[in-house]
């Protein structure tokens, strides 16, 4: 599981995806957290809000995850990433089941109905 996370090829189970969601928010909170406390510290009578420095690098990273996370997800019911742009589509990647087998975007990560090549040669010799 979580397996290149940052990567848009593959495809990724219903689990991973949803796992993704609490550990990304839980990171965000821990890092929200330092960064108040820091911010408290540092400038503890000043305007400014080191917290808002120390979350964007770290929310850049978190959303690209949270895209290639998607379009693993949607690889994996055979359709194109760019379909994480519909919305609420996010929501019904969570709860549909995958693609059977293999497909365009690789094998089934469950391993259900994933056909290897050297199986495959021997289907077709029994055909004959």
């Amino acid at each position: 599981m979580f397996k290149k996370p940052f990567s848009f090829k593959g495809r990724i189970r219903r689990l991973e995806y949803g796992l993704s969601y609490p550990i990304a928010y839980g990171i965000i909170f821990i890092i929200a957290f330092i960064g108040e406390f820091l911010s408290g510290i540092l400038f503890s009578g000043s305007s400014e809000n080191i917290a808002t420095l120390i979350i964007i690098p770290f929310a850049i990273a978190l959303y690209w995850f949270f895209l290639a996370q998607g379009v693993k997800r949607s690889h994996d019911l055979g359709n194109s990433g760019w379909y994480i742009l519909i919305p609420f589509y996010s929501l019904y990647i969570l709860f549909a089941d995958s693609q059977y087998g293999n497909n365009e975007y690789g094998s089934n990560p469950k391993g259900l109905g994933n056909i290897d090549e050297i199986e495959e040669i021997g289907q077709s010799e029994n055909l004959n």
